[in-house]
């Protein structure tokens, strides 16, 4: 890995570099995206089957669309039981984490006559997309799906492409019949957003679209949003490790590539206060990139957005990580907990050397879907109040009118919006 000395000049041109790879840089691809959008909003299933033959290989109808029960039964006969309680156990700490963020309707009534509050509503419909392809994750089903459960939502359903033999990753129907999902759809690419933006015949019309996708995806989401609520548009993933001399340069370097595989846009980065410490991890990089199976990307990805810098000191680091903001942080110094006071933008923190960013991507429980690209300094994880809705109460008597009712009629008039005053003032003549 590239090793920098950290300053003005290297941070610029490090947080540029790491901005060509936002979804927002890709615009060549919209013009395409929009047409399939286009096309699913007008044709409806008619087009769905379309691009699934084109794009999928794979003959899709009206009567194979949805994934059967004998399909989901098939998927747990074909994947390791050991797999099955895994994702059982990481389940429950899916749910447990999630359910500590579930927050209650309040009503708050005042002697004077007036009663204010907030009635808390789930969604109706959540929809959520997987991925397919050469790779699958039942962990992002899970991430994405439990949480809407949380929630409350009644009708969660799943879009997912097939495979050319027209059947769907067993993990992904196993992970999706663990968390609940209520409907799953053999439907993929800009495609599947557009049917679960508009509705087809067959897929119906969501309220908010979550989920990992490809750049097609990305884009779709960004295009259908507005017609419906998504989580967000997902980049390609990040680590970014602060680490002083007492770090391990194994445990760096091996969390490091535990991004870097992901593809060759992802982003692995060192800050660290010790120079001994930054070519130890070079080194040891080296030698776990000879072992490891996806070699290629990890190069790839290495080259392109794999940094070393080297601060002058831990608040220079901290600056550095608040201003990169990256989607997983992990601190590994002699004192973790006080660094992490001072961390203001990460999409999740992961605190000493026996909490590497693996254990939120499938077990811990907190979401590992998390914000990328920067978007840390003002986007959260994914949660339970992703699925909710926030209505306002009001409600004033006569009374308790009366004694403002002038401030309000002021207000309406200063503003040139008489037909507000009147509203106010009808009641009082």
């Amino acid at each position: 890995m590239r090793i920098v000395e950290l300053n003005e000049q290297t941070r610029t041109n490090l947080l540029e570099s790491l901005l060509k790879r936002s979804p927002n840089s890709y615009g060549q691809y919209e013009q395409t995206v929009n047409e399939i959008i286009s096309n699913v909003r007008e044709k409806g299933d008619e087009a769905l089957f379309d691009y699934t033959s084109r794009f999928d290989k794979c003959v899709i109808t009206k009567d194979s669309i949805q994934v059967t029960a004998e399909e989901i039964k098939e998927a747990y006969e074909k994947i390791d039981p050991a797999l099955v309680e895994v994702m059982k156990k990481s389940a429950a700490n899916i749910t447990k984490f999630h359910q500590k963020q579930l927050h209650n309707s309040w009503i708050a009534p005042e002697e004077n006559g007036t009663i204010l509050g907030q009635k808390i509503t789930p969604i109706e419909i959540s929809g959520v997309y997987v991925p397919g392809g050469k790779a699958a994750y039942p962990s992002s089903v899970l991430m994405n799906v439990l949480p809407a459960r949380v929630a409350g939502v009644s009708r969660i359903i799943m879009t997912t492409p097939p495979g050319k033999d027209g059947k769907v990753n067993p993990g992904t129907l196993v992970a999706a019949d663990i968390a609940g999902v209520n409907e799953i759809y053999k439907v993929g690419g800009a495609q599947a957003i557009a049917a679960m933006a508009f509705g087809t015949e067959s897929v119906p019309r969501v309220d908010k679209i979550t989920g990992p996708g490809n750049i097609f995806v990305a884009l779709a989401k960004k295009a259908c949003f507005g017609y419906v609520s998504i989580d967000s548009i997902a980049g390609p993933s990040e680590i970014l490790v602060l680490a002083d001399e007492t770090a391990n340069p194994r445990y760096v370097a091996a969390d490091l590539l535990s991004q870097a595989e992901h593809d060759e846009m992802a982003s692995a980065i060192l800050i660290t206060t010790s120079k001994e410490l930054a070519q130890q991890v070079s080194d040891e990089v080296t030698a776990f990139v000879q072992q490891l199976s996806r070699k290629e990307i990890i190069e790839k990805s290495l080259e392109n957005y794999g940094y070393i810098l080297i601060a002058e000191g831990m608040e220079q680091a901290i600056d550095a990580a608040n201003e990169i903001a990256s989607e997983h942080l992990e601190i590994l110094t002699k004192n973790p907990y006080e660094v992490m006071t001072k961390i203001k933008n990460a999409g999740a923190i992961f605190l000493g050397e026996y909490s590497s960013e693996p254990l939120g991507d499938y077990f811990a429980g907190p979401n590992h879907i998390l914000p990328t690209n920067g978007t840390a300094r003002f986007f959260s994880p994914l949660n339970v109040d992703d699925f909710l809705k926030k209505t306002s109460i009001i409600s004033y008597s006569q009374d308790a009118l009366s004694k403002v009712h002038k401030d309000i009629e002021l207000f309406a008039e200063k503003e040139g919006l008489t037909a507000h005053a009147n509203s106010i003032k009808v009641r009082f003549e």
